[in-house]
Parts: structure tokens; sequence; C-alpha cells
């Protein structure tokens, strides 16, 4: 989602599309970095707080100066090369479309709504999609308040597009374009980990890796995980989609809750993905978006993003012994 809004905002800002995919590889930096230390600003991060393998407090004590420093360290490095210096020229003469007056009121009422959902679950202790289900029927409500526009449950394949959403409220216009094949990408992945982890297999892999990777020597513990071992995850999570390697985790390891090692993972698998265009939803959406070539990502942004991911390893191992 931020992807999409900065990328959009971008677009205005930035016209020439040479100069323009250089801003969308740091977007990418930044959009997985700023998800890894929040329970909901990512996939992996939200599958390890609904698992009870972190809480929200020790995940932004143990996460947030490893995301920043993520985040900082190729955004730095980046402000020296010759595809970030200069200045950008604006087109004055350009007409902006008229906006509705009440888009800043829902910009917060669906900001509001999204910070709500840990809230609720702390408070009540329900299932996080249950606050999420609450939020959404709350900016639904708001959305057809000021939508101001009648509206009815019509066989929607009868109406031309251009008369859809005129015809139906926002909420049921924007559910009509769920993409349901990547809903049904994310169950057929989760049930055929499930799967291995009923099987054994992923218990039995994980003594395997416990036995045989060696130990870097930054553990805070002499048995357990190596922090290689995670690291290995963060960079396969760039080639392997992040969400069946932190389910398999999930199945693989039993450390308790809060344990330094679902940080690390949530850490890894967050940020490890933008090595590649490919590794996380963010950069697939920026390539969309922009048409950003594969290997042209790879010459120029992935070393950025590795440097990013080896200097956030690096201060999580320093800063997880303060906590």
């Amino acid at each position: 989602t931020a992807t999409i809004v900065l990328i959009s905002i971008l677009q205005k800002i930035v016209k020439v599309k040479e100069e323009r995919i250089w801003f969308a590889g740091l977007i990418i930096i930044a959009a997985n970095a700023g998800g890894a230390w929040s329970p909901i600003g990512d996939v992996t991060t939200t599958m390890l707080w609904i698992g009870n393998k972190v809480s929200i407090l020790k995940l932004v004590e143990y996460l947030f100066i490893p995301s920043l420093l993520c985040m900082a360290a190729p955004t730095l490095i980046a402000s020296f090369m010759p595809a970030f210096r200069g200045e950008i020229e604006f087109d004055d003469n350009e007409e902006d479309k008229p906006k509705s007056k009440f888009s800043g009121k829902m910009l917060f009422i669906g900001l509001g709504a999204i910070i709500f959902v840990p809230i609720f679950k702390t408070i009540t202790h329900l299932p996080p999609y249950v606050g999420m289900m609450l939020s959404l029927g709350v900016v639904a409500t708001f959305a057809e308040i000021f939508s101001r526009r009648k509206f009815s449950l019509t066989d929607f394949n009868t109406l031309e597009e251009s008369n859809q959403h005129a015809t139906h409220g926002p909420v049921h216009h924007s559910l009509s374009k769920i993409e349901m094949p990547s809903i049904l990408f994310f169950l057929g992945i989760l049930m055929a980990v499930a799967a291995l982890e009923s099987l054994g297999i992923l218990f039995n892999f994980a003594s395997t890796l416990k036995q045989t990777v060696p130990m870097l020597g930054s553990e805070l513990h002499g048995e357990g995980v190596s922090d290689l071992v995670v690291m290995l995850l963060g960079v396969g999570s760039a080639v392997i989609d992040n969400v069946p390697l932190v389910a398999a985790s999930l199945g693989m390891f039993t450390e308790p809750l809060d344990n330094e090692l679902w940080h690390f993972i949530a850490f890894s698998a967050g940020t490890g993905g933008s090595m590649l265009i490919i590794g996380s939803a963010a950069g697939v959406v920026a390539m969309g978006m922009e048409k950003i070539d594969f290997f042209w990502y790879l010459k120029n942004i992935a070393w950025l993003a590795f440097i990013g991911f080896a200097v956030g390893s690096s201060a999580f191992m320093v800063t997880r012994t303060l906590f």
C-alpha cells in the first residue's frame, strides 16, 4: 500500500521515467524496512504476531533501530550517486484533478482504523481479523455517507464499466476488484506448509539445520538456531516469497514468545526481499507500475538493498543484547 501511494505521488513529481525508477528502487527498500518493525506493517510480521510468536512492544523495541538503519544506509549512499543529484523540474501549468472535500477525512479514518487493530487485540484478546473486519465496517460506513450516492444491489455484470461505480457504492466497487488469485495463492502456500508440518518434515529439517550450520558467535545462547540460518532465510526470501518461508519457520522452530529468533526472522524475511525486485510485494507492485526491468534493478539497486540488510542485521545483533 505504501509503495502504491508513494509511487503515485512520485509520478506527479518526477516526470522522466529514467530518473523516477531510481527513486522507486529506494521506495521498495524503505517500504520493506518500514513494515518489519510493525505487527501490521508486513505480512510476515503479521503472521508471527497472529501466531503468538512476537508481541507488539517487543517487536518495536527489537526492530525499530535495525529497520531504520536498513533504510537509512542505502539512502545515504544513494545520495552521493549521480542519479540523485541535481534539481527536479516542475510543470507549473499542469492542472490538478478536482478532489473530494472528504478525501482528507477518509485518509485519517482509514489510518486510524488500521492503527486500531493492534489496540483492539491487546484489549479484547480476540484474533486480529476481528478488529480488521470491524475497522472495515467503520470505513465502509463513512465511505457510503460521504459518497452521497444512491446505489442498488443489482446485477453487477449487467452494467457497463463506466456506470458501475456511479450505480454502486464505493465499498461495493472496491470489493469487486479483490484479486482472488492472490488470496488462493496464500491459502495454497499455508495449506502446503501445514501438510509438511503435520508430517514432521519441517521439524526434522530444523533439527538438521541446528546440527549442521555453524554458529557465528553473535548468538545470545550457545544452543539454538544460528544467526547464519536466519540471514540465509532473509536472502532466500528475495528468491522465494517471504510468506512460505515464515510459515515454514513457524513449523520448524519451537522457541517461546518474544524469543530473539522470531524478531530476527521478522527482520530478515521482511527486508531481505528487497534484494530482488520479485522478492517482495512492494517490488512486484513497483515493477508493474513503473515497468522496471529485472536486470536493471539487480544491477543498480540490489547492492544497496544488500548493504541495508547487512547493516540492519548487524544492528539487530548489537541491540538485542539491550532488551
